[in-house]
């Protein structure tokens, strides 16, 4: 969520709302329709290139970067803002988390287990209706966590005062507990109590996150070059991944579901029947976000 993150400095005027799905859905189809002045300067063609596909501040949905979507299944040609709206959500898709460069395929299942625990938290817990402060609030604070995390002291927005980032930590895994108890009491064993324990101990110890662990494998073995640890620890994924035989069912089936899916392509391509600028002039109509 840095700066150096997947960002997007023109969507910092943009306060969406996530109160209900009426507010959501509002603040995004206000984002879709209006023209952006900056983007409005750019223009959509330069002859027969295209610049961009309109001037609004998100051209299509899916440009926007927030930490958490609803999101629901859209059919052909449909708009995700008119299915949401029309359908109601379908799931949530949680988004942003960096790739763990320790771990081959990016995530640990261990990680996985606390993002369940701390999402159940979020659903189960009351939240009071947010408030255009509060989304600035919540925007700052992404920032200043992701570029000085591990500052010690460091300090947060919260409803207008100051709040030490540990604090707030330690208040919402405390509120994570219970979950993690009762998930391993539904499910057997100690696996959703060890998630906890192991993301306690990173708020308890920051040299235990990961940003300080690649620190420090940097310094051990890679003279403090990041591009030399992060291309080595990519080759040694790659060798043991690669050593892996997936199940001949398994492999057939995805060679199957590949040529099924380039013939489909070949089916939809040799189908169409405009060329792209009526295309996009159809897709990108403001009644197609309407319900």
């Amino acid at each position: 969520m840095g700066r150096l993150g997947y960002q997007s400095d023109a969507q910092a005027s943009l306060k969406v709302s996530y109160n209900n799905l009426e507010h959501y859905t509002a603040s995004l189809y206000s984002a879709l329709t209006e023209p952006y002045p900056a983007y409005e300067k750019i223009g959509i063609r330069n002859g027969d290139d295209y610049r961009q596909l309109n001037t609004t501040l998100l051209q299509i949905e899916n440009e926007f970067y927030s930490t958490v979507r609803p999101k629901r299944r859209i059919q052909r040609g449909e708009r995700p803002l008119h299915a949401l709206r029309e359908r109601g959500v379908e799931y949530v898709e949680v988004r942003l988390m960096d790739l763990d460069p320790f771990c081959p395929i990016g995530i640990w299942p261990q990680t996985c287990r606390f993002l369940d625990t701390f999402l159940l938290h979020c659903l189960t817990s009351d939240s009071p209706p947010d408030t255009p402060r509060e989304i600035g609030e919540i925007g700052r604070n992404q920032q200043a966590t992701a570029v000085r995390g591990r500052e010690p002291g460091l300090a947060l927005e919260r409803n207008g005062r100051r709040a030490p980032l540990r604090d707030w930590a330690n208040e919402a895994l405390a509120q994570c507990q219970p979950i993690a108890a009762a998930l391993d009491e539904a499910f057997g064993g100690a696996a959703y109590r060890e998630a906890f324990a192991a993301a306690a101990k990173r708020v308890a110890d920051p040299e235990d996150t990961p940003s300080a662990r690649v620190l420090h494998a940097m310094a051990r073995n890679h003279d403090n070059a990041f591009v030399r640890f992060a291309l080595i620890e990519s080759t040694l994924h790659k060798a043991m991944l690669q050593h892996l035989e997936f199940p001949r069912e398994v492999r057939e089936r995805f060679s199957r579901l590949a040529a099924e899916s380039l013939l489909k392509q070949r089916e939809l391509e040799a189908a169409d029947e405009v060329d792209f600028e009526t295309f996009r002039q159809r897709y990108l109509a403001s009644d197609l976000l309407r319900v």
